[in-house]
């Protein structure tokens, strides 16, 4: 018990542990490496065989202190060079690592890791075992070395190894994990071994290099590593912000910019090949968000508004129904009986003026056309295969009291995907004017992110579907003619409004918020 109660042993193995530990993390993140040529299953199965092979090692050569003092004899020399047993293992350890660590940068920087005959091929599982081992031998020299010359007593110098690589243990799969997630860790890692290795060869050769060099280097490589994977933990969340959807849309854009600077970079000049310009490149990106953000509408964001919708009342005179027909470009019509909401049914223009002319009843021939309708909750993709079977025709949607909120064309689809196409008597919704742009109230919002290549104004959980819906909600009621709003990075002016609707405004960008620069 008088040997327990000794400050001194305490001391001797509280400080003999941290080194052994700090002496063993090379060999620890080695095992790593290797491990992860096997198939998962193994993994575990192989790190823990090394480090019990490691812990044997050391515990076996600790007992046999009288035959390492052998080690540090000379045995020859070779020129000015003297050579030990001790010197021999260290230089055939350094030169191991070395070719190794060598190996597998080469393989992880030339995209060639696990390549086998069957799919992802995996290295066999002595083959690594017996790589562990002699990786082992090494470092169990190392450390043994360092824990003789620290401490005199064997029990201290056992104890010592042993709790070091429980730690060890407890410690080598969330490391092995970490590693193995982050291939820029793994090749830092991998530049640590070479270090080791060239000093390993150093010692073999007679030539000391102070251990407390090699840490200095790695732990100022970690701490820069630290910082770079805060950095990229913080992007992360960032992106994590945006839609997933449009995170999508934004690295399939980042791909196409890098085809099309491959594109400009032609082998000669009697192979030039056209770039588009930059009108084009806006389209692309304007076509490729719209695929991309079109499952995750709603159908109140692409229809055509009841207020915006043309439609043929069957109550009415000839005269004013030809009248009608004659004056608007549509080809298609909703006929009704005295209201929107009394739908009849689908007629072509055609169709209608040549009933008019012999006289038949306009409602007997949209009787015979029923009209498709769809529930406002219906999402754009499943609405395509609806528009399939209307066979060119539109669909009606309505809401859950029966009530018509708008149709939707193939047309309406079209505009959601490419941007706005303007019937014969419709001017566009959004228009340049000077710094800012002029726009309808009922332009649909995602629209407007699109041509501002923004993100968030969109929230699917607000059901705020057209620009005159977000201007109110930013207000809190209907603006007046002059009223000036921030909703960032856009300044709105409402330039027509009245009691019941915002009608057009006049959007300005902020200088200094273009977010698309901000990603590059």
């Amino acid at each position: 018990m008088e040997f327990l109660m000794d400050p001194s042993i305490w001391a001797g193995l509280l400080t003999l542990v941290v080194l052994e530990i700090v002496l063993g993390i090379d060999n620890l993140v080695f095992i790593a490496i290797l491990a992860d040529k096997l198939p998962p299953k193994q993994r575990d199965k192989a790190r823990l065989i090394g480090l019990s092979l490691a812990l044997i090692m050391r515990l076996g050569l600790l007992s046999l202190i009288s035959w390492m003092v052998t080690l540090t004899r000379p045995l020859f020399s070779i020129g000015d060079f003297s050579f030990s047993g001790r010197d021999l293992i260290m230089l055939l350890g350094g030169l191991f690592l070395l070719f190794k660590a060598t190996t597998e940068l080469h393989e992880r920087l030339e995209n060639r890791q696990h390549e086998g005959s069957h799919g992802k091929g995996y290295a066999s599982f002595w083959v690594v075992v017996l790589q562990i081992v002699v990786l082992d031998a090494v470092f169990s020299l190392d450390a043994v070395i360092t824990a003789v010359g620290m401490v005199n007593d064997l029990p201290v110098m056992m104890a010592a190894v042993i709790i070091a690589m429980g730690v060890m243990l407890l410690a080598s799969k969330p490391l092995t994990r970490f590693v193995n997630q982050h291939p820029t860790v793994v090749v830092l890692c991998l530049s640590f071994l070479l270090m080791i290795g060239l000093s390993l060869v150093a010692e073999g050769f007679g030539f000391h290099i102070p251990k407390g060099y090699l840490y200095a280097a790695i732990g100022f490589s970690i701490v820069i590593e630290l910082f770079n994977q805060i950095a990229r933990r913080n992007f992360i969340r960032h992106q994590s912000n945006q839609p997933l959807r449009a995170r999508t849309a934004a690295a399939v854009l980042r791909l196409m910019e890098g085809k099309r600077k491959k594109v400009q970079e032609p082998e000669s000049t009697h192979a030039m090949i056209p770039v588009p310009d930059e009108a084009f490149v806006e389209e692309e990106r304007y076509m490729i968000n719209g695929v991309l953000t079109l499952a995750e509408r709603s159908l109140r964001s692409i229809m055509t508004p009841r207020g915006e919708i043309s439609w043929v009342d069957a109550s009415r005179s000839v005269e004013e129904i030809r009248s009608q027909l004659l004056s608007s470009p549509h080809s298609l019509f909703p006929v009704c009986r005295g209201e929107l909401d009394e739908l009849i049914g689908v007629v072509r223009a055609k169709e209608l003026l040549v009933a008019l002319e012999e006289g038949v009843d306009v409602a007997a021939i949209a009787a015979a056309s029923p009209a498709i309708v769809v529930p406002e909750t219906l999402d754009p993709i499943n609405l395509l295969g609806v528009l399939r079977r209307a066979k060119g025709s539109f669909v009606i949607v309505n809401n859950e009291f029966g009530v018509v909120q708008g149709l939707v064309t193939p047309l309406d689809v079209l505009e959601a995907i490419a941007g706005e196409f303007p019937d014969a008597d419709e001017t566009p919704e959004i228009v340049a004017d000077g710094e800012g742009w002029l726009v309808k109230g009922s332009t649909d919002l995602h629209a407007l992110q699109q041509r501002f290549d923004l993100h968030g104004l969109v929230d699917d959980d607000d059901e705020i579907a057209t620009v005159a819906g977000l201007v109110i909600a930013v207000n809190g009621q209907i603006p007046r003619q002059g009223d000036v709003l921030t909703v960032p990075p856009l300044r709105i002016e409402v330039l027509e409004a009245n009691d019941y609707r915002v009608d057009l405004v006049r959007i300005v960008k902020e200088p200094g918020h273009d977010e698309h620069e901000e990603e590059q």
